[in-house]
């Protein structure tokens, strides 16, 4: 079967099952704020529609300005892009004919952006259940790699990585000449992020990749940026298409940083729904990984192949992300976004009706 490569789009996912598409369902396979943009983006949005007439900035300086003032790093650290995905696509420009390492389960389009451009791939496995990083195990596989991927926090398990672990790792790398590659894609939905920007200046083989479409919900829009050393942002900045990031979203982008409040209102959420869904699974006997974001891994330890559970999900209108094409997982988890509490409420239900069922 050819399962769909990311979540969200669940018309897909029905049309690889065969299956009708049920007039009420909940997609828990996208991890995307549950509530939603913040306000500004609805009170300015007019604001937008006159920007449809002009080029967009192709340095989008107002918001590289504002993330450089956020992030307290030079402007010319910063590289704006078309999502999380241009930025690896770009990054595996750079890494042409060369070897990369990534830590898995991740992200898969770390390993596409490398292969298409003839990088070879190897893994560090991650093993359940508490995916523990393995730094020594890992420093004795980067002797002939040019560069490292970690995401972090780690899509698909939403277990965090301390800035002290992080540290070793960059510098065991910098020792072996390979690039640091961390994917902070969901470090926002994190209530105790120990920040690592600071050492951009320390070391330079360290890039970060940070996503704006998660926190904020603006998937559509498609905005992200990346933090590294001058010489690594050029380099990837001369493969960049022009006006890669439109008028649209650049302007989103400087309303959604300043949006502190609705940051604050999705971490307390994200936190008690978390607590409140794992108490309701540990009661239950489910199986999750110790995430620490708005995602999160779930087995029912009574079965191997979670796939009974992922077709009866399904049927309910419940909609989980598969783990078919996550190295390591092969369909023995499922992965679930927090969503508000109404649909939580709703999944626990159907979760409940199957344990019952066995």
């Amino acid at each position: 079967m050819n399962w769909p490569a990311h979540g969200s789009n669940p018309q897909y996912l029905f049309s690889a099952l065969k299956l009708p598409m049920p007039d009420k369902k909940i997609d828990f396979s996208a991890n995307i704020n549950p509530l939603g943009p913040p306000p500004i983006l609805k009170e300015k949005w007019n604001q937008l529609f006159l920007a449809l007439s002009d080029y967009p900035d192709p340095l989008g300086y107002e918001l590289k300005k504002k993330l450089s003032e956020k992030e307290k790093i030079e402007e010319s650290h910063i590289l704006i892009g078309n999502g999380g995905a241009e930025l690896i696509a770009l990054i595996g420009r750079i890494l042409t004919g060369k070897r990369a390492i990534i830590v898995q389960p991740a992200f898969s389009e770390y390993e596409e952006a490398c292969r298409v451009n003839s990088c070879a791939v190897e893994y560090h496995q991650l093993m359940p259940d508490q995916w523990e990083l393995g730094i020594e195990e890992l420093a004795a596989k980067l002797g002939n790699k040019d560069a490292l991927f970690l995401c972090n926090p780690c899509n698909p398990t939403g277990v965090y990585y301390s800035q002290s672990t992080l540290i070793e790792l960059i510098k065991e790398c910098e020792r072996q000449d390979c690039l640091c590659i961390i994917d902070e894609a969901f470090y926002d939905f994190l209530s105790e992020y120990e920040s690592i920007i600071p050492y951009i200046h320390e070391f330079s083989n360290l890039i970060v990749i940070r996503s704006m479409t998660k926190m904020f919900a603006i998937p559509g829009l498609r905005l992200g940026y990346l933090m590294a050393n001058p010489s690594i942002i050029n380099q990837l900045a001369a493969s960049q298409p022009h006006w890669s990031v439109n008028s649209l979203a650049l302007s989103a982008g400087e309303w959604c940083i300043e949006s502190e409040a609705h940051i604050r209102a999705t971490r307390d959420l994200i936190q008690n729904e978390r607590e409140r869904l794992f108490r309701f699974y540990k009661e239950k006997e489910f199986v999750v990984s110790p995430s620490l974001v708005n995602f999160y891994l779930l087995k029912d330890p009574i079965i191997v192949d979670q796939m009974p559970l992922f077709q009866f999900l399904i049927t309910k209108g419940i909609i989980p992300r598969h783990t078919m094409n996550f190295p390591g997982l092969q369909g023995r988890w499922l992965r679930f976004a927090i969503k508000s509490p109404n649909e939580n409420d709703r999944l626990m239900e159907a979760m409940e009706e199957w344990r019952n069922r066995l």
